[in-house]
């Protein structure tokens, strides 16, 4: 593009889009191409992935061609804006906007803003005003006029807070330069957009002091405090409380300045020296609840009589856990120990429009505090600590310095009288500060957020709703600051229950919304500890809350980083030190649950790593997994998954041992993963990672996330059209389905799973599917149905030599046979699973088919040989393995225990079984452990608990239609009723058995019974 033809274009955004080339509107095209240019030109020159762009052009449900919708508007965005291939780039998988700082709006207005800080710092107050004039003037309203949905609106957010510190800036500058009545007008019509924005307020206060109108300025406070108590139970900052203050006794400094003076702000105060010993606490507040052990440490810390030199406390944690609330109520606790003095000073090491006080500066504050005459205070920093702490000889005084970013801030301050105490809040502990108790306050226990909301809204209210106040502060993380906001949003609304104000927090993109008040709330204070990072932190704050798990172990998050993992732990080690993560245990480390929303806030404004972050990620996962699987599930057949070895540092697992219980530790994460890279539009990696996890789920008999991960499995596998991928899934959904007892739609996914097999080529999956076609079949109690099925699996499985796979095949072969009452069938079945699992060096079959080989050794009455198989099978059994596998072993064993005289092993037997099937989901199991049980407590004697028993195993058998356990369930009811003398009964379960064991065709001789 030509430089005359690339200057003749422009786009404003800054309000209602508009673009414009050679003079003329251009139509850019319908809602999704306008919210596609501003989300590009929201953040020029950056990368954004498609995934993103879908997320901006769709509020919610994207539809399944949403990706494809987003290269069509490129498409016709290019063609209608001149030159627009130059001005839309593709790079990589994504675009972004190449623009000039005079050809949109959003560019120019951060030049002029930059312009202006420069110009104030030079002292060209005039200029500066006008470049930040000719700033403000390019706003419109917000973005695409509030119709952007919520991406843009999050992006519209922080717009409007940097139009707000445009407007605040200009204002202070114009009271520098003296002006007053036009700056009030100015004053009130932002203000009256932004009610409880308090530097706005203090400003006002201080234009309208200036024009010699003290008495509404005392009423601006008045006012803001007494909205500020009703909405948010809070009194005004200190920094508006001193300016209150100084227009009260008419303070020299609040003055207009007879010339501008840019080093000094505006809104500084000095404490007036007062006849008695100087108290410049805040107040204590009323309601304080909870916090009795960090509470009891600071007034032990401050009691010990074993410390020389000056005490010194720090209380550190994460913005809005209450630190100042804390200290503050320590230290009107400790007041009478000081009678000399007790100070407090906000170093403002985080807050929003304040520099952070200078050590000189604050050591003014406090010498004049002291009653030191201002020419008697030496201009340099060493004089000043020198006169500070002479002044401080002899004297008790309790200095409180909160909101401490850094300890050179902190170090001229520390008197050198062992006889004072200085406490210390920060949201980041000092470790290079020497000598100092540190307490760390965390959120509250449940307890005292309890207590706290008892307190606060009565207990009559809470009382009413005990469930929702229990929610209430478990959707506010606990967190003081969100808590206290969220019951004074309900003191104030009467007519809220608090159901309905947890119903609104559920939603967590508003949830940080709900938590504010003018410019109060959790997101600003997360703000403040957020801005405190260099770029390098801010960006890998932004990166790891895209991480799909809770817990973060250490080299997933060096994989999302794109470094080493002593990098990594630097990084997080950092954030962890600021309270902006968490580390629930060594090499591990998380968000609190409002903290990972404030930073998903951020990330959704356009993080430009973000989409390559969350791949590294996902080909971590995806690699991981895969070496895991390789090693549990040897015999398990490799397949291409088209993607890249992710190139991360991978953590030491050698063994099966290893792998198992690596997946144990991130099954949470790894479901997560899947269900991110689902959302995200990465399919090959949902299916590959759902594949992987599958395989683990299923072998530890958690059906339902073994369905929930097959499903998503499926659905990627169409979506990117893999033949060889999707018969494999489907597959694997079919098992499932087994296992949940969902036999017709299993059937139906495992026959497509089979034809698609066959037009393939994919004997191996074909094999597959045959098995649970056979096994679908058995269950039904079509048992010569279910033999073709198996035969054809296992002819398949030796012809393709995969001994793993037939050794499944033949344990499902030996239990059609087994409840069929072909015992001797069954025992071969299960020996030969047995002589392959030997061959092959172990299978996780092994532990079903000497259970399966029991069953067969008991029904031929070799009771000897089936305890020998179950020695071992109990040998094998342990919490790694699958609970309904467990179950089924323990319950034979109890009754073949019973069987050979051995009444307390059977006894044990028996209730190790029950305790395992109640952690089992599988309703197949469950039916068939609660018959064998039964039928241990029937030849016990105990015929009541063999009747319950029994009855369970019908319960559960009739709702999947397992028809033989549905069978043996009815016939031990019938030998229990009868025992209990329920003649009636028993013959009509007997009936209803007959009929069952007629239709599969199961002798009467030959019954397990």
């Amino acid at each position: 593009m030509s430089a005359e033809r690339q200057g003749s274009l422009r786009f404003n955004i800054l309000g209602p889009l508009e673009g414009w080339a050679d003079g003329a509107r251009l139509h850019l095209g319908g809602p999704i191409q306008e919210r596609l240019l501003v989300a590009l030109l929201l953040e020029p020159g950056k990368v954004l992935r498609v995934t993103r762009l879908v997320a901006a052009g769709w509020n919610v449900d994207p539809p399944a061609t949403a990706a494809h919708q987003i290269q069509k508007a490129v498409a016709v965005l290019r063609r209608r804006i001149p030159g627009g291939a130059e001005v839309l780039v593709t790079d990589g998988r994504g675009y972004r906007a190449v623009v000039t700082a005079d050809q949109l709006d959003l560019l120019e207005f951060r030049t002029l803003v930059e312009r202006a800080r420069r110009l104030t710092a030079a002292g060209q107050l005039g200029d500066a005003a006008g470049a930040l004039r000719a700033a403000l003037a390019l706003w419109r309203g917000p973005v695409l006029g509030g119709q952007g949905g919520r991406v843009l609106e999050a992006a519209d957010t922080v717009l409007a807070e940097r139009r707000l510190a445009a407007a605040e800036q200009l204002f202070d500058i114009r009271g520098q330069l003296g002006e007053t009545t036009e700056l009030v007008a100015d004053l009130r019509g932002l203000i009256a957009e932004y009610p409880l924005r308090e530097t706005l307020r203090g400003q006002l206060m201080l234009a309208l002091y200036r024009a010699g109108r003290q008495a509404e300025a005392l009423d601006e406070y008045t006012a803001l405090r007494r909205q500020l108590v009703e909405e948010l139970g809070v009194d005004p900052s200190p920094p508006l409380a001193r300016i209150y203050e100084g227009i009260l006794r008419e303070a020299p400094e609040l003055a207009a300045p007879a010339a501008p003076d840019v080093e000094a702000p505006a809104t500084v105060l000095v404490p007036r020296p007062s006849a008695g010993p100087p108290s410049t606490l805040p107040y204590d507040i009323s309601d304080f609840t909870g916090r009795d052990r960090e509470l009891a440490e600071i007034l032990s810390y401050a009691r010990r009589s074993d410390r020389s030199g000056c005490r010194i406390i720090g209380v550190d944690g994460m913005g809005g856990c209450g630190k100042t609330t804390l200290a503050v109520h320590a230290a009107h606790r400790l007041s009478e120990h000081y009678p000399d003095g007790q100070l407090h000073l906000d170093m403002f090491g985080y807050a929003s429009g304040e520099q952070p006080l200078a050590p000189g500066a604050a050591l003014d504050r406090v010498l004049r505090a002291l009653g030191v005459p201002a020419d008697q205070i030496p201009e340099d920093l060493v004089a000043r600590s020198s006169s500070w702490r002479a002044a401080l000889a002899s004297k008790r005084v309790l200095l409180l310095l909160d909101n401490v970013a850094d300890s050179a801030s902190v170090l001229p301050l520390l008197p050198a009288s062992e006889d004072c105490l200085v406490l210390i809040t920060g949201r980041a502990r000092l470790l290079d500060l020497d000598g100092v108790d540190w307490i760390f306050l965390d959120v509250m226990t449940p307890e005292e957020s309890a207590a706290f909301i008892a307190t606060t809204l009565g207990t009559d209210r809470v009382s009413a709703e005990p469930d929702a106040a229990i929610e209430l502060a478990r959707q506010c993380g606990h967190l003081p600051l969100a808590v206290r906001i969220a019951t004074a949003r309900l003191r104030n609304r009467p007519r809220w229950t608090l159901h309905y104000l947890v119903e609104r927090l559920r939603d967590e993109t508003r949830r940080l919304d709900e938590l504010a008040s003018g410019e109060r709330g959790v997101a600003t204070t997360l703000q403040l500890s957020y801005q405190a990072l260099d770029e390098q932190h801010r960006a890998a704050f932004r990166i790891m809350a895209l991480h799909p798990g809770r817990d973060i172990e250490l080299y997933s998050a060096a994989a999302m980083l794109g470094t080493d993992i002593w990098r990594a732990e630097a990084t997080l080690e950092l954030l962890l030190d600021t309270h902006l993560m968490q580390q629930p245990e060594l090499d591990r480390y998380g968000f609190h649950d409002l903290v990972r929303g404030f930073a998903l806030s951020l990330a959704g404004l356009g993080e430009a790593d973000g989409g390559l972050a969350v791949e590294r990620v996902l080909d971590y996962y995806l690699t991981v997994t895969e070496h895991c699987c390789a090693l549990l599930f040897p015999g398990r057949q490799p397949r291409p998954t088209g993607l890249r070895t992710s190139h991360a540092q991978l953590p030491d697992i050698t063994d099966a041992e290893q792998a198992s219980q690596w997946f144990i530790r991130e099954q949470s994460t790894l479901l997560s993963a899947i269900r991110m890279a689902e959302e995200g539009g990465f399919d090959r990696h949902t299916a590959f990672l759902a594949r992987n996890l599958a395989f683990q789920l299923n072998a530890r008999g958690q059906v339902e996330e073994f369905g929930d991960v097959s499903r998503c499995a499926v659905a990627a596998a169409r979506r990117f059209g893999d033949l060889s991928l999707l018969c494999v899934s489907l597959s694997n959904l079919g098992a499932a389905y087994w296992k949940l007892g969902r036999y017709a739609e299993g059937i139906e996914v495992t026959t497509e799973g089979r034809e698609v097999a066959a037009r393939i080529g994919d004997q191996t999956t074909e094999a597959h599917s045959e098995r649970v076609l056979g096994l679908y079949n058995s269950l039904l109690g079509r048992f010569p149905d279910a033999l073709p099925h198996l035969d054809r699996a296992i002819v398949l499985e030796r012809e393709l030599g995969l001994p793993a796979a037939e050794v499944e095949t033949l344990t499902v072969l030996s239990t059609l046979y087994e409840q069929w009452g072909r015992h001797q069938d069954a025992a071969g079945a299960a020996q030969r699973a047995l002589d392959l699992i030997h061959g092959i060096g172990g299978h996780g079959s092994e532990l079903v088919a000497l259970t399966d080989l029991a069953f067969a050794q008991a029904g031929l009455h070799r009771y000897d040989d089936a305890e020998a198989s179950l020695g071992r099978a109990r040998s094998l059994c342990d919490s790694t393995g699958d609970p309904g596998h467990v179950a089924m072993a323990m319950a034979l064993s109890a009754d073949v225990a019973h069987r050979l005289g051995r009444a307390e092993e059977a006894s044990r037997y028996a209730e190790w079984g029950r305790s395992a099937i109640d952690t089992s989901a599988s309703p197949l199991r469950r039916a068939k452990v609660h018959n064998v049980l039964g039928r241990y407590h029937y030849t016990s004697a105990d015929y009541r608990e063999a009747l319950v028993l029994h009855a369970r195993a019908l319960e559960l058998a009739s709702s999947i239609s397992y028809r033989p356990e549905e069978a043996y369930a009815l016939s031990g009811m019938a030998r229990a009723a009868a025992a209990l003398g329920d003649a009636a009964g028993a013959a009509g379960h007997r009936s209803a058995a007959e009929k069952l064991f007629a239709v599969m065709g199961v002798p009467a001789a030959a019954r397990r019974d």
